[in-house]
C-alpha cells in the first residue's frame, strides 16, 4: 500500500455449477500481467475463496508465500442503513447489523455476509472491515432522503432514500479534486456512474447532498436491466391487469428492463452498434437513457446553484463517448459544453473534455472502487488499532 501498487487482480466465477472458473492476473514490477486460468467445480464460496488463496500462494504466481501476509481484508458491503456512516471494523455487532438490513437488500447483503464469513474463518488473524455503499450518501438531508409517506414508515421500518454505488461516487470525487487542483470541500460536482448500474451524485462542498438510487438500486436512471424512475402506480397495474405475481413484477423491473427491455440487449455496446445499422429500438433506448441523465443534470444543476465540475465514469461513462455527448448536448447555456475531438480521444486516466472557453469542467474520471477499499481499509485499521 505505500505506492499503492496491483500485485494482483482476479475473480471465481460459476460457482455452484458444472464447470467453475477462477482466474488470476499477477502484476510484474514492470507492470506486465501474466494470467492464469483454472476451470473445475467449484461447489461453494468457502472453496472458492480456499482456492484463490491457494492460487496466490503458488509458487508460480509468487503472490504471497503464506497466508498470515495478508495484513487486512476489506469487503463491500452494499446496504449500511443508517448504521453505518463510515468504513467498519467488523465484529459480531456488525454483522448482526449488517443482517438487520437484509430486509432493504435482500439480494445483495445476505452473498456479502457469506463473503465476509467464509474470509474470516481463512484470515482468522486479520482485521476486516466493511466498506458500505451507502456510507457515502449519509451526508444527504432529511429533505433529500424522506419519501412522502406516512413518516411511521421511516421510523418503524427504515424506509428512505438511501443511494448506492457511494465508493465510485467517493472516489472519482477526490481523483476530480486532485486534478483541478483544490480541495474537495470547495467543489460542488455532479457525479455520473455509468455501467450496468447507473447512478448520480450532486455534491456540495464535496458532500453529497442527493442521489438518484433510492431505497433500492431500482430508482434513478435507466439501467443495464432496471427500469429506473416509473409511475408507482405501474405495480398495481401490471398486478391487477395483467395478474402478475409480485416476484413476477420484481423480476420483470430488475432484470428484464432498462436497455434490455427496450432494444433486446442490455450491454450499451451492443445497443450502440445496432443504433449505427439504424435499429430503431436501440435508437430510443439510447434517447431515454440519455435523456434521463440531462434531467437529473438540470435537477441537480437546480440543487447546487453553481457547479464546478461534471464528472463521468463506470464502463460505460469512461468508454462511451456518444453517450458523454449526448448526456450534454444543448446545455451550454448552463456553461456545459463537450469539445468533440477531446470527447472522441482515446485517452487514459483523468482527462478534460470540456470546451475551453466554459467556466464548468467536464471530466472523464476511471473509477477504482477496489483501490478506495482498500484505502478505507489501511485507514481504518490505522485509526482504529494504531497500527
Amino acid at each position: 500500500m505505500a505506492d499503492e501498487k496491483v500485485l494482483a487482480s482476479g475473480f471465481a466465477e460459476k460457482i455452484g455449477e458444472d464447470e467453475g472458473l477462477l482466474k488470476l492476473n499477477v502484476i510484474s514490477e514492470h507492470g506486465h500481467g501474466h494470467e492464469k486460468v483454472v476451470k473445475g467445480v467449484i461447489p461453494n464460496h468457502r472453496e472458492a475463496l480456499r482456492q484463490i488463496v491457494d492460487l496466490l500462494g503458488h509458487p508460480d504466481s509468487g503472490v504471497i508465500q503464506d497466508k498470515s501476509e495478508i495484513s487486512a481484508v476489506g469487503h463491500r458491503v452494499v446496504h449500511g442503513g443508517e448504521a453505518f456512516k463510515a468504513p467498519t471494523i467488523i465484529n459480531e455487532e456488525v454483522i448482526s447489523e449488517i443482517k438487520k438490513n437484509i430486509p432493504l437488500a435482500p439480494l445483495h447483503n445476505p452473498p456479502n455476509l457469506e463473503g465476509i464469513e467464509v474470509a474470516r474463518s481463512i484470515f482468522p488473524d486479520a482485521p476486516h472491515v466493511a466498506i458500505f455503499d451507502t456510507a457515502f450518501h449519509q451526508t444527504i438531508p432529511a429533505k433529500a432522503f424522506l419519501y412522502a409517506l406516512p413518516y411511521a414508515l421511516y421510523r418503524n421500518s427504515g424506509v428512505r432514500r438511501y443511494g448506492f454505488h457511494g465508493t465510485s461516487h467517493s472516489y472519482v470525487s477526490e481523483r476530480s479534486a486532485e486534478y483541478l487542483g483544490q480541495p474537495l470541500s470547495d467543489l460542488n460536482m455532479i457525479t455520473i456512474h455509468l455501467g450496468n448500474g447507473a447512478s448520480m451524485a450532486a455534491l456540495k462542498n464535496g458532500k453529497c447532498v442527493d442521489t438518484t438510487m433510492g431505497m433500492t438500486p431500482l430508482e434513478g436512471l435507466v439501467m443495464g436491466t432496471r427500469t429506473g424512475d416509473v409511475d408507482p402506480a405501474l405495480p398495481f397495474f401490471l398486478s391487477g391487469h395483467l395478474k402478475m405475481s409480485l416476484d413476477e413484477i420484481d423480476e420483470l423491473m430488475n432484470k428484464e428492463s432498462g436497455l434490455k427491455g427496450i432494444c433486446g440487449t442490455n450491454d450499451m455496446r451492443e445497443v450502440l452498434e445496432k443504433r449505427e445499422t439504424g435499429d430503431k429500438r436501440a435508437k430510443i433506448a439510447v434517447d431515454i437513457y440519455t435523456y434521463r441523465i440531462k434531467k437529473y443534470i438540470g435537477a441537480y444543476f437546480a440543487v447546487l446553484g453553481n457547479l464546478h465540475g461534471l464528472i463521468f465514469t463506470g464502463g460505460i461513462g469512461e468508454n462511451a463517448p456518444v453517450i458523454r455527448e449526448l448526456c450534454c448536448r444543448g446545455l451550454d447555456r448552463l456553461g456545459i459544453e463537450i469539445d468533440k475531438e477531446k470527447n472522441n480521444a482515446a485517452e487514459e486516466g483523468v482527462r478534460e473534455i470540456n470546451s475551453l472557453d466554459r467556466g464548468i469542467k467536464i471530466l472523464v474520471v476511471p473509477t477504482n472502487e477496489e483501490l478506495k477499499i482498500a484505502q478505507e481499509t489501511k485507514m481504518v485499521i490505522e485509526k482504529t488499532l494504531n497500527v
